[in-house]
């Protein structure tokens, strides 16, 4: 009754006013006539031209190419990033090769009407515009990735690697620029001025993607890991002042205006860290937690970063220069850092930052290198980069020390140059320094530089492999005979998988060894952060095997590939038992997450392709996401699923036996019955036990060993006042694969569960 009165009023209403409004529009045309002098002619145009018409006009407005332009390139950009990382490459290369594709170069060439008329010319300044406001907050994100107080730790053992590193590619790069400034300099260009953004151009190093490699390959924890993160952070604020003052040497046309512009630049980093940089940190030491950042604090941080943005770029050295030195005196409190790159990161790296790659794709016209000779340039242009780069770091690193397989990792890392290099080079293209051509060919030179670091430290690792010593792990797994491997996310849940590995090793672990495996998202941390992330994500796990007096090896993996690293780990270990979590689809169950295995993370391209295609089901199995299902598939030892559901003791434990098969999971019995004293219930399904004299005679056997700790029943036992009792259920994979298809009744009830295969 209230929904029908509900309908009424809402008819009456709305109704009503509507024909209020058409009343209104009746009466006032009349006065038309005082207005309006001209008659209006009726369109002789159709109904269906108009809006094609009117279509056609609003997708040309400026803000919709825009749009259409952000959405594309996100799009692309994406896809690009995908494809790089299958084969093996960083995220930045296929992005940077996504604008070069979305340029004259490909799209341009091949598809005219259609480049002209997403990027048509008159739109590309707002690209530009929104393109380096991406790059101020990448510059300020990169800034906040330096830990200033670890640098003056370790700045002296990095320093003559790195400025060897910069200072030996830039004579090289002056010595390019005298020999090609002739033919390939722009008019009314100096001499000074190329051959200075020549030398910048060959000796930078592209700090955040080397810190995403070495995270990647597991380096962080090494000492040539250390090193190059080191020296890539000295190197980038070296580069960055030293282009500044190319920058204001350029600008500036004179030695006496430069003069006053380096000054002037001098002046405001000394403001930036003896005057700013002290009440930045006060604000962030108070307003550390995001509940307490709230919006006129975060405004503060915001303005600083601009206002720093803008000063640099009136002084004459470039507004980027600005918002890196604003992310360098950002407050050094874990809390704050981390809350605050939160808040800027993905808008910046996943909305604008594209933008940029796009539009250094716009402006790279490869077709420009149109016969021999200037490809030839564009190798000697190559080479000059990679041996100064690459030469001069390994040079440097084996001066000081390094054996000559760390000094070739370090100076195939410090060749990466990636953004940096593009955010160098578009400088010096608008700042007219660099020709449409030469840009072209210094943009495939950070191309080449960047794409060969992977396949050059494989080639490293394959000629000159390491040597492992023996570290006190290893001597562990030499005398330990019993190995269990738990992969956890959340430290709840990894607290729970520490009560249940304890219960299998409690009393024997002398010959046992327990392994910890935590993974975050390699491009969610940061430099400054790695030690301390790992250090809190394994304090609760620690405590609790205190509790139980157990000894747990920890291992933090930064990661974009959870399933290979736990698979790697487990196997390489060679793990008598993994145990992980049971994961869960966000769209378990909807038509929409069946179809296109969308995951609690990100669309998976893959299971798409394959379910297109017919090479997979679409449905999940046994109620497992893709993950788990491709860890049962791919692990070679015993694997333990665990689904937890507040695991507090492991003193009650009920196992349900289906099949004869099943005799496997007798062994974890005895296990948690000596180890652990626990009480386990053996459920009989289908009468299995009682069927098979051999498997009845085990039970017997478990039974006269540990009286009242072993006992057999029927499945008329399950029911939820018999689990209420229970502390685990233990079942083997294709008895929980017999109870999701029957789904019985009873199942609703059960405590955590360990699903063994």
């Amino acid at each position: 009754m209230k929904s029908i009165k509900n309908i009424l009023f809402y008819i009456l209403i709305v109704g009503g006013f509507i024909s209020l409004m058409f009343f209104i529009v009746k009466k006032g045309e009349p006065q038309e006539v005082f207005k309006i002098s001209k008659v209006i002619s009726p369109p002789t145009t159709s109904g269906y031209d108009q809006v094609k018409d009117a279509l056609h006009h609003n997708i040309t407005n400026p803000l919709a190419i825009l749009l259409l332009q952000i959405i594309t390139i996100i799009i692309v950009a994406r896809v690009f990033g995908f494809l790089a990382k299958k084969i093996g490459q960083p995220t930045v290369i296929g992005e940077i090769i996504a604008g070069i594709f979305l340029g004259p170069s490909f799209i341009g060439m091949y598809f005219p009407e259609f480049s002209g008329f997403l990027f048509p010319k008159t739109s590309l300044p707002n690209l530009q515009f929104l393109s380096q406001i991406g790059l101020i907050f990448f510059m300020f994100i990169v800034g906040m990735e330096l830990d200033l107080k670890v640098l003056r730790k370790k700045a002296h053992e990095a320093m003559i690697i790195s400025h060897a590193s910069i200072i030996f590619p830039f004579a090289l790069g002056m010595g390019l620029a005298f020999f090609i400034y002739k033919v390939y300099a722009p008019a009314n260009v100096s001499f000074l001025s190329f051959s200075l953004f020549t030398g910048i151009a060959m000796s930078i190093t592209a700090f955040p993607v080397l810190a995403r490699i070495v995270q990647e390959r597991q380096l962080t924890k090494t000492r040539v890991g250390a090193i190059a993160i080191t020296c890539a952070a000295v190197d980038d604020i070296t580069a960055w002042c030293i282009l500044a003052a190319v920058i204001a040497i350029v600008k500036a046309g004179s030695a006496l205006s430069s003069f006053y512009t380096i000054l002037m630049a001098i002046t405001y980093v000394i403001l930036m860290l003896k005057v700013v940089q002290p009440f930045l940190k006060r604000v962030g030491d108070i307003y550390s937690h995001q509940d307490t950042m709230s919006k006129p604090v975060v405004a503060i941080f915001f303005v600083t970063l601009l206002l720093s943005s803008c000063v640099s770029e009136i002084i004459g050295i470039h507004a980027l220069f600005g918002a890196f030195m604003a992310g360098v005196i950002m407050p050094q409190n874990l809390n704050f850092r981390n809350v605050f790159i939160e808040k800027v990161e993905d808008v910046s790296v996943v909305l604008l930052l594209p933008l940029f790659f796009v539009f250094t794709g716009l402006r790279t016209q490869i077709g420009l290198l149109n016969d021999v000779e200037l490809w030839k340039v564009c190798g000697l242009i190559i080479l000059v980069a990679v041996t100064g780069k690459f030469l001069g770091s390994t040079i440097a690193a084996k001066f000081t020390g390094q054996k000559w397989r760390e000094s070739l990792i370090i100076g195939a890392l410090m060749n990466t140059r990636g953004l940096m290099e593009l955010v160098v080079l578009n400088i010096g293209f608008d700042l007219g320094v660099l020709t449409p051509q030469v840009f072209a060919m210094m943009v495939i030179m950070a191309l080449v530089t960047t794409f060969m670091t992977g396949p050059c430290l494989d080639l490293i690792n394959y000629l000159m492999p390491e040597k492992k010593p023996d570290s006190a792990n290893e001597e562990i797994n030499k005398y330990r005979k019993y190995k269990i491997l738990f992969s956890f996310g959340d430290s709840e849940h990894g607290k729970s998988m520490v009560r249940l590995a304890n219960s299998f090793v409690n009393k024997n672990q002398q010959n046992t060894l327990v392994s910890a495996l935590h993974m975050i998202p390699s491009n969610e941390l940061h430099q400054y952060n790695i030690k301390e992330v790992e250090r809190e994500n394994f304090k609760p796990i620690k405590k609790e095997a205190n509790k139980y007096d157990l000894t747990i090896q920890t291992l933090f993996k930064p990661t974009l590939d959870f399933e290979k690293e736990i698979l790697e780990t487990a196997n390489e270990g060679e793990y008598d038992l993994l145990i992980v979590g049971m994961g869960q689809s966000i769209y378990e169950g909807s038509f929409l997450g069946r179809l296109i295995g969308i995951t609690s993370r990100i669309i998976n391209p893959e299971k798409l392709y394959k379910s297109i295609t017919g090479k997979e089901k679409i449905t999940e199995e046994n109620g497992f996401d893709d993950r788990t299902n491709n860890i049962i598939r791919s692990t070679k030892g015993a694997l333990g699923i665990f689904a937890d559901k507040g695991l507090k003791k492991v003193d009650d434990v009920v196992v349900i036996i289906s099949e004869n098969e099943d005799e496997f999971l007798l062994s974890y019995v005895q296990k948690l019955i000596h180890n652990n004293e626990s009480r386990v219930v053996m459920i009989d399904y289908n009468e299995k036990i009682k069927q098979n004299a051999g498997f009845k005679e085990s039970v017997r056997a478990i039974e006269q060993t540990a009286p009242n700790h072993i006992a057999l029943f029927s499945t008329d036992k399950l029911n939820q006042k018999f689990f209420t009792k229970m502390d685990l259920l233990m079942v083997s994979l294709d008895t929980w694969k017999k109870l999701v298809e029957t789904k019985p009744e009873w199942m609703v009830y059960v405590p955590s569960v360990l699903i063994l295969k």
